[in-house]
């Protein structure tokens, strides 16, 4: 029997040492990717780990809430702010000087490196907005709903996922429904069939998460998306934890509207989310924030993307963000999560008393774990591995390891989240 303490001294080190595949001159950072492919496993990560600026004795676990930035993103976004409080005065209206506004640009270039990300037909599908939860209320405020018409989400959604349909249900008499989905999920059948069976002539809209944020169970969300389309049913998917965490395809997928935030597994500034509609679908949905480009119908994705004075150094860390995920490669990443997480549940599936909250199934599961030891509270665990900071007191290093509680259960949500 793995002795528990050992495990998870292991489980932080190797955190600890795994960020970030790859870097290309470009980025300005060294060593560059050719004499990095020269070292050996342990000792590429130790060397990728300094691209990060936290110091080296912490480790993360909660890229689910917010991402680490590389040196390379926080860098380019302090440069943008210093580069327009020095120079705004150079700023005219023909394109010279420091851009010292966003929220009203096309941000082209931009929106294709992520439509090729997530494999949307144009980048004309592609909105920048702040977060997820903005694409989910453009969404829920821009659709002609009518009342009794049904509403699906599940009984596992984040906030953001599900108010702004609760409030569309509230104001327009329309029927809200969750699906209950099973705890832990190991059969993708059995999510499917929950969903569907909330189904009737009168469903108007399926909204469902890509990856809950709870429990982290990547849902079997293009059979879903399936059923749906055959009956004529708008899908939305919640993609705040799927985008940089897992594949994306959403062309693959099927879905009608789908969002994210960037901020997160991309390691974007916070304020980066985006909004994908397919472009069949998109003329339904009304413009929420309107500005100028409210009725671009040649741009859809600016028409949803203009939404006021908004701070442009943030849409540079975006951009580098997405570079730097690309250079990395984004199957390395996505390959390195699903190793973490995996090594954490085999190791926590061999330690007495630990109960697992997550799938084990393996196209369930990726980096987010939950899990809980009977008849601990998660809070109590949490302040435990709090203070002792260490798993080995032993260690030279200090290692914390946040543990994040859930808000009905006494489990504990550990955030698998170094970047591969």
């Amino acid at each position: 029997m793995l002795n528990r303490r050992l495990f998870l001294q292991r489980t932080a080190a190797t955190a600890a040492a795994t960020p970030l595949l790859g870097l290309l001159p470009a980025l300005a950072l060294e060593p560059e990717i050719e004499s990095l492919a020269s070292l050996p496993a342990d000792q590429y990560w130790k060397t990728v780990r300094k691209l990060f600026p936290m110091p080296a004795d912490e480790v993360y676990f909660n890229t689910g809430t917010l991402g680490v930035q590389p040196k390379a993103v926080l860098e380019k976004v302090i440069a943008a702010m210093r580069d327009a409080a020095v120079n705004c005065a150079k700023t005219d209206y023909q394109g010279k000087g420091p851009l010292l506004l966003s929220g009203y640009e096309p941000y082209v270039d931009l929106r294709k490196k992520i439509a090729a990300l997530i494999n949307a037909s144009s980048y004309q599908e592609i909105a920048l907005t702040q977060n997820a939860t903005y694409g989910m209320n453009y969404v829920s405020n821009g659709l002609d709903l009518r009342p009794g018409d049904e509403i699906i989400n599940t009984d596992q959604e984040h906030g953001g996922g599900r108010a702004g349909w609760q409030v569309a249900a509230a104001r327009y008499g329309l029927v809200y429904k969750q699906a209950k989905l099973p705890v832990p999920a190991n059969d993708p059948q059995e999510v499917i069939d929950s969903i569907m069976s909330q189904v009737t002539p009168k469903t108007r809209i399926l909204a469902i998460p890509h990856i809950l944020s709870l429990y982290g169970v990547i849902l079997p969300v293009k059979e879903i998306c399936r059923q749906a389309r055959e009956r004529g049913i708008f899908t939305i998917l919640d993609g705040a934890q799927a985008v940089g965490q897992i594949p994306v395809d959403v062309q693959d997928i099927g879905c009608d509207a789908y969002y994210s935030s960037l901020h997160k597994w991309l390691l974007a500034p916070a304020g980066n989310g985006i909004l994908f509609l397919r472009k069949e679908v998109v003329k339904d949905v009304w413009t929420t924030l309107a500005s100028y480009q409210w009725e671009n119908h040649d741009d859809e994705g600016f028409r949803f993307t203009q939404r006021g004075t908004g701070n442009p150094a943030l849409i540079v860390g975006l951009e580098a963000a997405v570079d730097f995920h690309n250079q990395l490669g984004p199957r390395t990443v996505t390959n390195r999560i699903k190793f973490l997480g995996d090594y954490l549940r085999n190791g926590l599936r061999q330690i007495p008393n630990v109960e697992i909250f997550s799938s084990i199934h393996p196209e369930m599961c990726a980096g987010i774990t939950t899990y809980g030891i009977k008849g601990v509270k998660g809070v109590d665990l949490q302040n435990e591995l709090w203070k002792r900071k260490s798993f080995n007191p032993g260690l030279p290093r200090k290692t914390l390891f946040a543990t994040l509680p859930t808000s009905t259960t006494s489990n504990t949500r550990s955030m698998r989240r170094w970047r591969s």
